[in-house]
């Protein structure tokens, strides 16, 4: 029996490792920014075509390669970084794991201009699928430029399922913001078919912020500046009242690395507990500096997951330090009376008191105050009760006699037989609100229980399908609004213009990155159109994330859409308006469920009823 075991080879090895390394256009610029920066340059430039499918280019002023350091670089596992297993631990470059190059040789046609500043020459050097096709001295100046064409040409498959040029322009800009935002002392320029996109001047880090994001940051920045003996935590977090509704404007640093942490991400939102909404996220940019000993970034190839030797401590660490910076800036109390319950075990918490500290303590305004406020609940107040009466009689408010004309379509509710058979005054039904929540109608097979907010939301999408091809109903804002956003983000809104027209909003790009918004459908509150698209956004970039189709894309904006504006529909305290809005449910031709699959109503049949007493 022959031998069934082999091999790979280092072509088809560095394929494989390819898919772990580079996923998309975004991860090749990624590792190649990272590059130049670790060869120490001061000016990098990013050209871009078809979104980086036909080409990446990165020109760096970097210190250049030999043509020795130009050949090697592409071998799988060359590295400058790593001699000894002790270096893993003091890594403070972005690469060395020497995998990037290799895996981007692997998957594209690559060509390399490289010279280092003593040399005469450069070096250049074209590679196809790992294999070395020129490598000959030319004339180049000193840096590196490093161009990858065809990404993932002779892989068809990956190639087919790199998604639409919006979607990969926007992750490249995610990466590019990261990098530029970790490297403010740099200069970088971003083309993208031959227009250029963005110039960013060297300066700090409130500069490159400002650059980045709008001038509209500018006043909403508080400083954070702390240092311990094991972490030094600096950079900005926004005030409350800039917090929007949409993720992404979120970034944490280790030692000039950008990494994810839902943990740490954590400390950040508790800082922020009661000063903002609870479906709003702050902004921030916090850099740390610790030991590079002290923390493992060869956790992901990507490397933006890491763990800590004491991550509970930098969490605590993260946590005070917002907090002090909001406390100093006088945005948020500086006094915290809730102790961490860590803290409460400590000896010195622990001591007690002596009677006459006790007895001075309980005299106290804070002591009085605590006591008063817990002990309120065991206060025997007769006067108080004298209302119950009163709350009682509001609860049995006489229901409603009215009929809701409920269309025949429904059979799920009522069967032929029994509609023919039914007098009207049988028909007669009873509908009671329970809760504000739900409505509660008679039926004569037994009871029908209704969700009155999913009722909405059907009705609400019902409204917005039967729009569809037609030109929605919409108010002009008295003042129209402008909003600046992020350049990934701006990448998704200019792509989201035409679909919020047909639902009656009209916004319109007023420069890169600011966008200004002239009306909102008929049914939406004008102060409340901003909130409603941002969270239209949200879902829209979750929706990119998960590589939904476009056609997708448009059921879930949808969904949420009829979701917001369900929250603006008339009340239904009246019985003209539960009956109303009974009808126009059961006129729906899926009234069962709202567009999210939830379920609507349900009936109680006379039989369980029955069976209850």
């Amino acid at each position: 029996m022959s031998d069934k075991i082999h091999l790979l080879s280092d072509h088809i090895a560095n394929q494989i490792a390819a898919g772990e390394v580079i996923q998309r256009p975004a991860s090749a610029v990624k590792e190649l920014l990272e590059n130049a920066i670790d060869a120490k340059a001061t000016e990098i430039t990013l050209n871009l075509k078809d979104a980086g499918k036909e080409l990446i280019q990165v020109i760096d002023n970097g210190i250049g390669m030999s043509s020795t350091d130009a050949r090697m670089c592409f071998a799988r596992h060359a590295t400058s970084k790593i001699k000894h297993i002790d270096d893993l631990f003091a890594i403070r470059t972005m690469g060395f794991r020497g995998e990037a190059l290799a895996s981007i040789a692997a998957v594209a046609k690559v060509e390399m201009k490289t010279r280092q500043a003593q040399d005469e020459a450069g070096t250049r050097i074209c590679i196809e699928a790992s294999e070395v096709i020129v490598q000959e001295p030319c004339a180049t100046p000193q840096g590196t430029n490093l161009m990858i064409k065809n990404l993932f040409y002779n892989i068809p498959a990956r190639r087919h399922f790199l998604k639409s040029n919006t979607t990969e322009l926007k992750h490249i800009w995610d990466e590019f913001t990261r990098i530029a935002l970790a490297n403010p002392h740099v200069v970088f320029r971003l083309r993208h078919n031959d227009e250029e996109q963005k110039f960013l001047e060297a300066g700090n880090l409130k500069t490159r912020i400002v650059s980045l994001f709008g001038h509209s940051y500018e006043k909403n920045l508080v400083p954070v500046e702390e240092k311990t003996d094991l972490i030094r935590i600096y950079g900005f977090i926004g005030k409350p009242e800039s917090a929007t509704r949409t993720r992404g404007m979120q970034f944490f640093f280790i030692n000039n690395r950008y990494i994810r942490s839902p943990y740490l991400n954590h400390a950040v939102q508790t800082a922020f507990e009661g000063l903002i909404a609870q479906d709003t996220f702050p902004f921030y940019l916090l850099m740390m500096e610790t030991d590079p000993a002290k923390v493992d970034v060869n956790v992901h190839p990507t490397k933006q997951e890491v763990k800590f030797e004491d991550e509970r401590l930098i969490y605590a660490y993260l946590s005070a330090a917002v907090k002090h910076a909001l406390a100093r800036y006088n945005i948020a109390p500086s006094l915290d009376f809730t102790l961490n319950p860590e803290i409460t075990q400590l000896p010195s918490v622990n001591i007690p008191a002596t009677p006459i500290q006790t007895l001075q303590t309980q005299k106290g305004y804070l002591y009085q105050s605590f006591t008063q406020k817990n002990q309120a609940h065991l206060i025997d107040s007769k006067d108080n009760m004298k209302r119950w009466k009163e709350l009682y009689a509001i609860a049995q408010q006489q229901p409603s006699t009215i009929e809701p004309e409920i269309p025949t379509s429904t059979g799920a509710l009522f069967n032929q037989e029994e509609e023919e058979s039914s007098t009207a005054s049988e028909n007669s039904n009873t509908i009671l609100m329970i809760q504000g929540t739900y409505l509660l109608s008679t039926i004569k097979s037994g009871l029908v229980l209704i969700h009155i907010r999913r009722a909405q939301e059907r009705i609400c999408y019902d409204r917005i399908k039967d729009q569809q091809g037609n030109t929605a109903i919409a108010q002009k804002l008295l003042y129209p609004e402008t909003r600046e956003t992020s350049p990934s983000d701006a990448v998704l809104y200019a792509d989201l213009i035409p679909a919020l027209q047909d639902f009656g909003f009209e916004l319109a790009a007023f420069g890169p990155q600011t966008f200004i918004l002239h009306a909102a459908p008929s049914e939406v509150p004008a102060s409340e159109a901003w909130n409603i698209l941002e969270a239209l956004f949200e879902h829209l970039k979750q929706s990119q994330e998960a590589g939904n189709s476009p056609d997708k894309r448009t059921e879930r904006l949808h969904i949420q859409l009829s979701k917001k504006m369900a929250q603006y529909m008339t009340p239904v305290h009246t019985a003209e308006q539960q009956q109303a809005l009974i009808a126009e449910l059961f006129s729906s031709s899926i009234p069962e469920y709202a567009p999210d699959g939830k379920k609507i109503f349900t009936l109680i049949r006379k039989e369980t009823l029955d069976g209850l007493l």
